[in-house]
């Protein structure tokens, strides 16, 4: 199984100190988050994508392929990626081109972002996220699959026998997981095409999460994927750890109650009631994640925000040591004392869907792209090919 931590990018005040960072320091300290990860021993660094302050992880290809050169183990993934709001033929090349500087070391999660107002900032209607969705990522999976992809949809200009570039790296697209917190489209759509589901339930209780997850499951199982209990899930969480737990608590307390994302509402110790949030001892955090299993049944990807809320660096290096160290060791154990054997523990690698698609004789070698009779001409050639037909 994998465990691995996320962050969402905020930038917030420390409130022991009041200080800032700014974007700079914030997005550097982001990247060191994540080299530390790879260093402990961590699975997977996601990072989150949005376009409004207090967050700044604006363009999670450019963080993820300058990580891809400075990590050897890790997956790098995102946390989400806009479907909804970019374009499908820029993430096509975008991830494409991530996945063949990672050598296949990537993943992606697609969502529709919480962000109301990021819709008309890209020129989209928010009452349209669904069928957004749902839409881009259709003409998405052609553009990786297909080499030459004619297509015409409802939002965005049709294609004419364009071929996205660089190819996805020996012929298999990167694995692609779907995210949502409240919306069962989405859970469908990732059991309609076989993919991951993953349900960051860091605002939910656990009585929701099972909801979800299990209709992906059931789902998943009627689209011919696999049984149901052989989906790929994955579940987001958050923890702040010490070895006294009411240390963990004073200390997390002030961070907790400025957090953007849910300071300023429920009590701290509400909030841990409800919601996956654990503050406390180490093992604490091993048997509140160990039951999820129970749950939601067996998992594949378990994701903490660790660097939330104004959070020291330091601390945050401390609360990745003790997570390595102490925490996924016992779970990961755990974890897989009682997963049946057809059941998977990872999702699938690189590798794997490579070796699956062979098996399958879905894998084709890479051609030269046939000639492209418009890139190169000139803005004046196209108006003078207009007015001759105009005249």
């Amino acid at each position: 199984m994998q465990f691995g931590v996320f962050t969402v990018s905020d930038i917030t005040p420390d409130p022991h100190t009041g200080r800032t960072p700014d974007d700079t320091e914030r997005v550097r300290n982001i990247l060191a988050i994540a080299e530390h990860a790879d260093e402990v021993g961590l699975d997977v660094f996601a990072t989150g994508e949005h376009h409004n302050p207090p967050f700044v992880a604006s363009s999670p290809t450019t963080m993820l392929g300058y990580l891809a050169a400075r990590t050897k183990h890790i997956t790098l993934s995102t946390a989400t990626t806009l479907i909804t709001t970019n374009d499908p033929v820029r993430l096509a090349e975008e991830y494409a081109m991530l996945q063949v500087i990672s050598d296949g070391r990537m993943d992606l999660m697609m969502g529709r972002g919480n962000t109301g107002p990021v819709y008309p900032w890209f020129g989209q209607d928010i009452r349209q996220g669904i069928p957004l969705a749902i839409e881009n990522y259709a003409l998405l999976r052609r553009l990786w699959t297909e080499d030459v992809v004619n297509w015409e949809g409802k939002f965005r200009t049709p294609l004419q026998g364009f071929t996205s570039t660089p190819r996805p790296l020996d012929g298999v697209p990167p694995f692609v997981w779907h995210g949502s917190i409240r919306s069962p489209e989405i859970a469908e759509q990732a059991a309609f095409y076989g993919d991951g589901f993953f349900h960051n339930n860091i605002f939910w209780p656990m009585s929701h999460t099972k909801q979800m997850v299990q209709f992906y499951r059931q789902r998943f199982e009627h689209y011919g994927h696999g049984r149901a209990d052989q989906a790929i899930v994955g579940l987001g969480g958050q923890v702040f750890m010490r070895k006294n737990s009411q240390d963990a608590v004073n200390e997390f307390r002030p961070y907790f109650d400025v957090a953007p994302v849910y300071g300023h509402g429920p009590s701290l110790e509400e909030f841990a009631d409800q919601t996956p949030l654990t503050v406390g001892s180490p093992q604490q955090v091993i048997d509140r994640y160990a039951a999820m299993r129970h749950e939601v049944g067996h998992y594949q990807r378990q994701l903490f925000l660790i660097d939330h809320a104004g959070l020291p660096l330091k601390t945050v290096f401390e609360q990745m040591d003790i997570l390595a160290g102490e925490v996924v060791p016992v779970l990961r154990k755990e974890m897989e004392s009682d997963r049946p054997a057809d059941v998977p523990s990872d999702p699938p690698s690189h590798a794997d869907r490579v070796a699956a698609a062979r098996a399958a004789g879905q894998v084709r070698e890479q051609q030269a792209a046939a000639a492209d009779h418009w890139t190169g001409k000139t803005a004046e050639n196209d108006m003078d090919a207009a007015d001759a037909v105009t005249r």
